[in-house]
């Protein structure tokens, strides 16, 4: 018999309050550090492979916003933390494939990962004909200009991954609503020339799109440096939460 989400155990809510404190602390020091107002700085709880009892439990405390990388792993979970009385607004931050669009339109509040016009296509159709309102959707930013690793190039002519167009068609569709860009540092650049150079895009991005002004950047090994160049969302998983269980 397993527990229900809302039967978190003592001892494991007492081990998420102690990484919530901790990574608090480290928000509010790197706020601090950059002259910024803390409230501008919003924590995403990544609980990818963590249990909806985590979830629950990270509610209890104050976070709701938690963010997931897979559907198939999201959609169960969303269920069953709404079935526990819970109340999340959940972040898909994953690579997302067109063809589990309508599922995610289904839970998610928030998309992070756009990174084509094709991908925006279907989400827009997939949430006019399943949401009574917009889906927030920011717009992946490939620092290095590799798509395959997931990204809208900057500056780039492309009418599918060039940053612009799925901008525009973001901005334009009825079912979506810009709000601003993601990236992830890419591997083999360090954390300050990665969010040096995405603060660049964003105040590029934000002057065709003033009111998109979310930057969602910065995990648990580099939010400080996120918060420096600007995010307004980091998103942390690990640290808060320790370590992650092994992928079934």
């Amino acid at each position: 018999m397993t527990d229900s989400p809302a039967s978190v155990r003592p001892d494991r809510r007492a081990e998420i309050a102690a990484g919530l404190a901790h990574v608090r602390s480290r928000i509010a020091d790197a706020c601090q550090a950059a002259g910024r107002d803390r409230t501008g700085v919003t924590l995403i709880a990544v609980t990818k492979t963590y249990p909806a009892g985590d979830v629950v439990a990270l509610a209890d405390l104050g976070v709701t916003d938690v963010g997931e990388n897979r559907d198939q792993e999201a959609a169960p979970k969303a269920a069953e933390v709404a079935a526990a009385g819970v109340e999340a607004r959940w972040h898909f931050i994953g690579q997302l494939q067109r063809n589990k669009a309508k599922s995610v339109v289904r839970y998610a509040d928030v998309v992070h990962s756009v990174d084509s016009v094709r991908l925006a296509r279907a989400l827009d159709a997939a949430s006019a004909s399943a949401r009574d309102r917009p889906l927030d959707v920011l717009v992946q930013v490939s620092i290095d200009g590799d798509v395959a690793r997931g990204g809208a190039v900057p500056d780039a002519a492309d009418q599918d991954t060039g940053l612009a167009a799925v901008a525009e068609r973001v901005a334009g569709a009825d079912g979506l609503r810009l709000v601003g860009l993601m990236a992830v540092a890419p591997l083999g650049w360090e954390a300050e020339r990665a969010f040096a150079r995405l603060a660049e895009v964003a105040e590029s991005f934000r002057a065709a799109h003033p009111h998109a002004t979310a930057l969602s950047a910065g995990m648990s090994g580099d939010l400080e440096i996120a918060i420096r160049y600007g995010a307004t969302h980091v998103r942390v998983g690990s640290a808060l939460l320790g370590m992650r269980p092994t992928l079934r």
